[in-house]
């Protein structure tokens, strides 16, 4: 067992690992916290590795030793952690009580150095499972099971978006079964896969920052302006809105409490746009939604859900629609939507009393 036989079999870990490093000392764009829970799942990985390896390597050995054992029941722990460590960068606002699962997986995998309740060891070193054997997968298959609800929970992505998260909760998945399918499997494969799903979904939100709008999060006028070409030959029909009485917030009560209703308006919007319905801020208080395959039925039913939400809300907003009869352009249907829109703005003005800004 050298250094350098270590390094053989793990370089490519070992080079995502220390990119992932550079990547993140330079990274102005992640939250802090996030930038350290990467780093934190980066460290477990690389421990992994190294565990694995001894481990390995006291397999291979005619006598057992009870290092063997130690290092077996901290690589099972290992896995889990790590796996929780994932969904909490994923998804920052999960509970801590995600960690209860594993705790346990470790306690038990520990007491089994000892009982053998989830492995042991004859004494010629060959490996055995005890009682609660599968265990470990167990746990691993539950954290990768919730993973994949908590990407389907959220309304936040796009069909796009969802492709690439699907696909790396799959590869964890395969990680985890095949172990149990390939004896030549080893979990070295586990972590170099684990690792460069790590670094894809770096990139990945490094993406989403130049497609969404940083204040609201959805999605921004370069992604609409993008999308329209995209879409262009299918988009059935635009829809537009507009916040009522931004500037007599902003001048009342500041432009947080103006960030605050612009945030609340777009979750608004977020939540009433259902499959085909792409939501952009394009700037200011201006909204738009973009409609792939929507018919009048289903414009008119997202408009009265947008409309229906808002008014559960301290602010007002006008809406405007214009359906794709014509194969016009976005920009056509923009303006029809926006004249809409300014019709009812003019009234909500006229009611009120308030000021109308320029936009």
């Amino acid at each position: 067992m050298t250094i350098a036989d270590y390094l053989s079999e793990h370089w490519g870990l070992l080079v995502v690992l220390a990119g992932m490093a550079i990547l993140l000392y330079s990274d102005k764009q992640l939250d802090r916290r996030m930038v350290w829970q990467i780093i934190l799942t980066n460290i477990m990985q690389f421990v992994y590795s190294v565990f694995c390896y001894t481990e390995t390597y006291l397999g291979n050995q005619a006598e057992y030793s009870i290092m063997r054992a130690v290092l077996s029941a901290a690589n099972y722990s290992l896995i889990a952690f790590i796996l929780v460590s994932i969904i909490m960068i994923m998804f920052p606002n999960e509970r801590k009580l995600l960690y209860i699962p594993a705790v346990i997986n470790a306690v038990l995998c520990f007491i089994s150095v000892p009982t053998g309740i989830v492995f042991y060891f004859t004494d010629d070193n060959h490996f055995q499972r005890g009682t609660l054997g599968y265990l470990p997968y167990f746990v691993t298959g539950l954290y990768i099971f919730y993973l994949i609800v908590c990407i389907f929970r959220t309304r936040r992505y796009q069909i796009e978006d969802y492709i690439i998260l699907i696909f790396l909760s799959l590869t964890a998945l395969l990680c985890m079964i095949m172990p149990l399918e390939l004896q030549s499997f080893s979990d070295h494969w586990f972590n170099i896969t684990i690792a460069t799903d790590v670094l894809i979904y770096y990139v990945f939100l490094l993406q989403q920052f130049t497609k969404r709008d940083p204040l609201t999060k959805l999605l921004n006028r370069q992604s609409y302006y993008s999308d329209t070409e995209k879409y262009a030959g299918s988009i059935t029909a635009l829809v537009a809105m507009d916040m009522d009485g931004l500037k007599e917030i902003n001048d009342s009560d500041g432009h947080l409490a103006g960030d605050t209703a612009l945030k609340t308006l777009a979750d608004c919007f977020s939540k009433s746009a259902q499959r085909g319905q792409r939501v952009y801020r394009i700037g200011g208080d201006e909204y738009i939604i973009l409609c792939i395959g929507s018919s009048e039925a289903d414009v008119q039913a997202l408009t009265a859900r947008i409309r229906e939400r808002v008014a559960k809300t301290e602010y007002t907003c006008s809406v405007g629609y214009a359906m794709n009869t014509d194969k016009s352009t976005a920009d056509v249907l923009y303006n029809r939507a926006d004249k809409m829109l300014y019709e009812e703005k003019q009234q909500f003005y006229e009611r009120t009393g308030k000021l109308r800004h320029k936009r």
